[in-house]
């Protein structure tokens, strides 16, 4: 007889600071601490959860790549956003390169991932794309 998978909501907890955010610069301060001296390496994506007064409730670690790039499922980021109840997300990853500009495919899933959570009432606050000493906000670039 087959059995079926039980799943739970559960919590773990860490040493980063609960912290308000209230802009890019707030956000890339805080995410930076999830990275460490291979953010010119590889390329990680991470999702930072927020409460309705942009408080941080959870972060996760969606995905670690190659030097090139990594794989972001929206899958996963909306499942992470809908078990932590979530009111809003920022994206995160890094380009080793030190290039700061999104590419297409950078583009082409914030949006994806903007319009499912939008289902959800979540909103997609900011994408980050951190080199070792800059950032690139889709916020502040006007590309949300």
């Amino acid at each position: 007889m087959k059995k079926l998978n039980e799943l739970t909501l559960s919590k773990k907890k860490s040493d980063f600071e609960i912290k308000t955010i209230s802009g890019c610069e707030d956000s890339v301060d805080y995410i930076r601490q999830f990275y460490g001296d291979d953010i010119g390496i590889y390329e990680s994506f991470f999702l930072l959860l927020l409460n309705r007064a942009n408080k941080t409730i959870g972060y996760a670690k969606i995905s670690q790549g190659g030097i090139c790039g990594t794989v972001c499922d929206p899958i996963i980021i909306a499942k992470y956003a809908i078990d932590s109840l979530a009111c809003a997300v920022i994206l995160c990853h890094n380009h080793p390169s030190g290039n700061l500009q999104p590419s297409i495919a950078d583009r082409q899933m914030t949006e994806q991932v903007k319009n499912g959570l939008k289902l959800f009432n979540v909103k997609v606050l900011d994408h980050i794309i951190l080199t070792e000493d800059s950032f690139f906000s889709f916020a502040n670039d006007g590309a949300l």
